[in-house]
This record gives structure tokens, sequence and C-alpha cells, in this order.
């Protein structure tokens, strides 16, 4: 996990280093200087950097807690009876074979078929699975499900989407207030501090530029859902990953019933059309079947 981290903020530190040289050599803050704009772009892009990944990594740490919360997950620490007994003793070895620690398991109630992995740590992590999900699938069916949520921890993919949020935040930050400060100061030629210019403009390019990273990092989302399928049917068989997720096209509904931050790591995302298709967390559920009967 160190390791990803390590890599994620190197590379967001070089790439902003990047850009901050790239604007010095194609003359861009000269150019903004001399409009009277006189942006410190070295120091916002620090700021950027800080605020937009306090905040991807202060959701990180609390996914846990808000799950439990939100979905009313109950924690399966003594099992009252068979079904509870599989599910620990499947998970249990799961992990064991994905080299991970076991996580906790937790049943939350909705009529829903789903299931969720989250947590900052792989070898701390929930994994949690519907009333809905255990009571209109096969055993083999539940277990590849589990199999998919281990993979997601075994493959680090709640830390490296936070990663990427925060990389996201923080160039969706910087940009807009160099637009939005761009703005106040050459075309309402506010020459101190920052007016109502400054404040309409940068809320507006935050919303807008925070559509596009909302496009991309679910982009980044469905990719690691094909990853997650593999695992799954490693762990668990092919066979039962690809009848899981043709018994979820089965019941699929237009809208997930878990928390936009939990649908991201649940096992069904939902179905969008048109253009909402592309901030969808989840491919098609068809176009997982075909991938893993392809691989």
């Amino acid at each position: 996990m160190f390791t990803r981290i390590g890599l994620f903020l190197i590379t967001n530190i070089a790439v902003l280093a990047v850009l901050s040289i790239s604007m010095r050599v194609l003359g861009i803050d000269q150019m903004l200087a001399a409009d009277g704009v006189g942006i410190n772009l070295t120091g916002l892009l620090i700021m950027a950097a800080i605020i937009g990944f306090a905040g991807s990594f202060i959701s990180l740490a609390m996914s846990k807690w808000m799950a439990k919360r939100s979905m009313g997950v109950q924690l399966i620490s003594q099992p009252t009876n068979s079904n509870e007994r599989w599910l620990l003793e499947t998970v249990s070895q799961q992990a064991a074979k994905a080299g991970i620690g076991m996580p906790e398991v937790g049943i939350f109630n909705s009529p829903q078929p789903n299931a969720f992995a989250t947590g900052m740590n792989r070898n701390n992590a929930l994994v949690a699975v519907s009333t809905g999900l255990l009571n209109s699938m096969t055993q083999g069916e539940v277990e590849a499900v589990l199999a998919h949520e281990v993979s997601h921890v075994a493959n680090g993919d709640m830390i490296t989407m936070g990663l990427i949020q925060g990389v996201l935040n923080t160039f969706v930050i910087f940009i807009s207030r160099v637009i939005g400060t761009f703005v106040d100061r050459v075309i309402f030629k506010n020459e101190r501090g920052f007016g109502i210019g400054y404040f309409v403009v940068s809320i507006i390019a935050e919303l807008i530029l925070g559509v596009f990273a909302a496009m991309i990092a679910a982009w980044f989302s469905r990719h690691r859902e094909f990853r997650a399928d593999a695992g799954g049917a490693q762990l668990a068989g092919k066979h039962k990953m690809i009848a899981a997720l043709q018994r979820l096209s089965q019941t699929q509904q237009e809208k997930s019933e878990m928390p936009d931050e939990l649908a991201a790591f649940g096992i069904s995302g939902g179905l969008k059309q048109g253009i909402a298709a592309m901030l969808m967390t989840h491919p098609p559920l068809e176009k997982r079947i075909q991938a893993l009967r392809n691989s």
C-alpha cells in the first residue's frame, strides 16, 4: 500500500512541477503578470494539492465507518446460523488465497442484490452483502460475488481511487482558481483582492471541470471492475463469476440504492443511458460477462 501511495504522490508532485515549469517556459505566468493578474502559480498548486488530497483521504479514512452507518451493516462477529458461518469461512479462505488480512464481514438489509468492499487498508477492510443478494443467488454465485469484492481489496482499489480522486481534485481547484482570477483581473479590471467575478467564475469553472473529473474517475472505476471480475474468477471459478453476473443482469435496477461513495465499490452500479453513461462506475454487465468468456 505504501509503495502505491508513494508512487501516486511522486507522480502528482512531478505533474505539478512539470505544469509549473511549462507555464514559465511558455511565458504564461509572465503574460498573466503583465495583465495584472499576478498569480503565485506554485503556491496555488501546493494549496490545491493539499485541499484536493485532504478531502479524498479523509473520505477514505472514514469509509468503513460511513458504510456501516449509512447502510446499517450488521457485522458477523459470532455467526448465529449456518449461512453466517459459511460467509465468514468463505471470505477467510478467499482472503488467505489473495494474500490479504481477514476483512470484516457484514450483511445489510436491502431487497436489491448487491455487495461492496471498502476500507483504507487492504489488511483491515470491510466486505458486506445485501439480504437481497443472499436471497436471490445460489451459494456458488454468492461465493463469486464475495471473491469479486475480496479482489477489490487485494488490488488496493479503494486507495487507488482515493489517490486518483485527489489528483483530479487538485487540478479542478487549481484550474478553476486560475480562470477565476484571470476573469476578475483582466475582464472585470479588479486590481485589489478578489472581486465578485473571481468567486462566481471560480465556482462555475469548478462545477464544469468537476463533471469532466468525474468522467475520468468513472473511466478508471470501470477499468478496475474488469480486474476485480478476473480476480473473482481466479478465486471462485470463472463459471461461478459469469453465473453471478448473469443473475445480476436479470435483476439490475436503473439506480443503485447505495450512496454514491459506496456504489463505486458495489458489485453492480446501476444503469445509465446517453451522456450519463460516461459517469457509470461499472461497465455494462454484458461487457463484463463477455470479457470473462474471452479471457
